[in-house]
């Protein structure tokens, strides 16, 4: 039996959907804006000088085509583990089993980068801190984000957006008044260290806009994916961007360079050379720091504990990371990760692991580029995404070469790193993993496209149909209660088919919130091209109108019959559809429904002896339920 009938089982607990577009911009946001602001630009600086602003931007551009990759495919499998389930379902588990553990291990590791970070930032507020007592607050907050993330993903989200928002209004304040304290002559020697300094500087603070993603992971908790997901990450992507421009600008014209380049409190020791923000500015950015350390440890918390939920669903790891808790969270997976977060807590290298944890992202991102390229040319029927990349290939490729260049840029030590852990990935796959699954995955489409020998099954296809049905809410049971909430009409006499129009339309015009004249009109248009019969004496009319989420169906009983052409027999019953463009997949799943009940045995019969609307309604939902049965 495949691996997503298992998942689907009646009997497993599944992730509720609780978060919305706010939820998932303040968990991208909130993501990016940590070490990547707070700790970093004194790193940076010492490497690379005034210049570093433009590694930031540098960094900033080569997270669009991952981003573009991750938008489409998490728009066309919105399921959690994010990058972990499309490298895997692209590419074939053994390159999903590296993928996974590498985005748990970034994001794990960034998260616990994070906890240290309110560590080192608790000693402005309280220069008595030890080293010890440094690392006892990191343990202690992720403890708190654990028990967070364990009551459940509802309150981890409202938590991330009152981080998110009160950290906003902080920075909107250091930049405001910070802005008019600059000192142009910090930047006159602005690539002291050669323009390859640049590009090795960007693979160090690449991190910092590697958080944008992590919201992938949780996007089987999304109310609405399809929309929220793409959106978050480009507001999130656009709108922090500009914010790191400005805050780095800032800073380095404000802060002392010889100061800057040693400090691991950066935005700190330049709010702190703002006369207006003396004392006050230094607590102020201190706080915003710690508050977006937060921030950074409570969404990689929870994204990364999604990534071994998703692998031991794949039966990669053991079955109990994939348990779900009675409140709809992988609490075995979330406290495994709190452990390894508190263990590197204790052995924390900054600098290296801060290039180490940016070079697995990027080793992440040409994974999903590459995934994105082997879904598109697999021509898999049911690879559906609601958001496409744009220029595809193009921005995809100059991406993967972008991110390679970066990769030699960074040093042996990382890329040394980086190939233990894929290593480690591979022996895991083979010693555990080979003999406990097979799965087909796209990338055998396209060796079929390109060889002609057939290698491949309908497995991947009929899993993404599994997909896309839960992605649109392609329910029976929404049908059903569609079914016994729609309103029924039973017309005694023969109506012009504009009287039938007007009628139907002052109905639904009601129903969905619509101007009657309008909907009149847009039915009359298209009344003639867009009806079909599916059953003799059965008609469905569907009308696509603007907007988002709306559905609604009206059924008419007409006992004269209506004259749908010169050469069609009467129709005596009509399904009335109207529905927004989104709602397309579920219009489908509804016409074969209609059709599958309009062919039940005397339902022609039944339907014409009923006595009132109540029973005309008891009639469908009678053959449904037979229908149910047979198939």
């Amino acid at each position: 039996m495949s691996n997503f009938k298992l998942e689907s089982s009646k009997s497993e607990r599944g992730l509720k959907k609780e978060l919305g577009l706010l939820d998932i911009f303040c968990i991208a946001s909130g993501a990016m804006i940590s070490s990547g602001l707070f700790v970093l630009p004194g790193i940076a600086f010492s490497k690379v000088g005034p210049a570093m602003i433009v590694s930031y931007i540098l960094a900033s551009l080569l997270v669009i085509p991952s981003m573009l990759a991750k938008a489409e495919l998490s728009t066309a499998m919105p399921k959690a583990g994010g990058t972990y389930f499309f490298i895997d379902r692209s590419m074939g588990p053994l390159l999903g089993t590296i993928g996974g553990f590498a985005a748990w291990f970034s994001l794990a590791l960034k998260s616990a980068f994070a906890l240290v970070g309110i560590g080192v930032f608790a000693i402005l507020l309280n220069p008595g801190f030890t080293v010890m007592q440094i690392k006892i607050v990191a343990i202690l907050f992720c403890i708190l984000f654990t028990i967070i993330n364990i009551y459940g993903v509802k309150h981890s989200g409202k938590t991330q957006i009152i981080i998110v928002l009160t950290l906003l209004s902080l920075l909107f304040l250091y930049i405001f008044v910070g802005i008019f304290f600059i000192d142009l002559s910090h930047f006159s020697n602005f690539v002291p260290y050669g323009f390859s300094s640049i590009f090795s500087t960007a693979g160090l603070v690449f991190i910092s806009f590697g958080g944008l993603t992590k919201v992938c992971s949780v996007a089987e908790e999304c109310k609405t994916p399809a929309r929220d997901i793409p959106l978050g990450m480009f507001l999130s992507w656009g709108f922090i961007s500009i914010i790191y421009i400005f805050v780095i600008f800032v800073t380095i014209g404000v802060a002392p360079p010889s100061q800057l380049k040693t400090s691991l409190t950066p935005i700190s020791l330049a709010a702190s050379n703002i006369p207006i923000l003396q004392g006050f500015g230094t607590i102020a950015m201190s706080i915003a720091a710690i508050l977006a350390f937060i921030s950074t440890a409570n969404a990689g918390l929870l994204a990364a504990s999604r990534n071994p939920m998703a692998m031991g669903k794949d039966h990669l790891l053991p079955s109990y990371f994939a348990k779900i808790s009675r409140r709809s969270t992988p609490n075995f997976s979330i406290l495994f990760t709190s452990v390894f977060m508190i263990l590197v807590i204790l052995f924390l290298d900054v600098e290296n692991l801060a290039k180490t944890a940016s070079l697995l992202k990027i080793l992440l991102f040409l994974f999903v580029m590459f995934s994105l390229i082997v879904m598109r040319e697999s021509n898999i029927r049911h690879y559906k995404p609601k958001f496409k990349s744009p220029f595809y290939p193009w921005i995809q490729l100059v991406g993967i070469i972008g991110l390679i260049f970066l990769i030699f840029e960074m040093g042996l030590i990382p890329m040394l790193t980086v190939g233990v852990f894929i290593l480690f990935g591979f022996l895991w796959y083979w010693l555990y993993a080979r003999d406990k699954i097979w799965r087909e995955y796209s990338l055998l489409y396209v060796i079929e496209r390109i060889t002609g020998i057939k290698s491949a099954g309908y497995l991947i296809d009929e899993e993404l149909r599994e997909i896309l049905i839960e992605r649109d809410d392609v329910t029976e049971k929404r049908f059903e209660d569609i079914i016994k909430e729609c309103e029924v009409v039973d017309l005694e006499k023969f109506l012009h088919p504009d009287e039938f129009t007007q009628l139907v339309a002052y109905k639904l015009a009601t129903r969905l919130n619509i101007e009657e004249a309008r909907l009149y009109k847009l039915i009359k248009k298209k009344r003639t091209i867009s009806n079909f019969v599916v059953h003799p004496g059965v008609a469905i009319f569907s009308h696509t109108i603007k907007g988002r989420d709306k559905f609604d169906m009206i059924i008419i009983r007409s006992k004269k019959g209506f004259i749908v052409s010169d050469d069609s027999d009467p129709i005596y019953m009509f399904f009335i559809i109207v529905a927004s463009p989104d709602q397309q997949s579920f219009y489908l799943h509804s016409l074969m429904w209609i059709i599958q009940i309009a062919e039940e045995m005397d339902f022609e019969e039944e339907w014409m002896k009923a006595k009132d609307d109540k029973e005309l309604k008891e009639i469908i939902l009678s053959s449904w339920r037979k229908r149910k049965e047979i198939y």
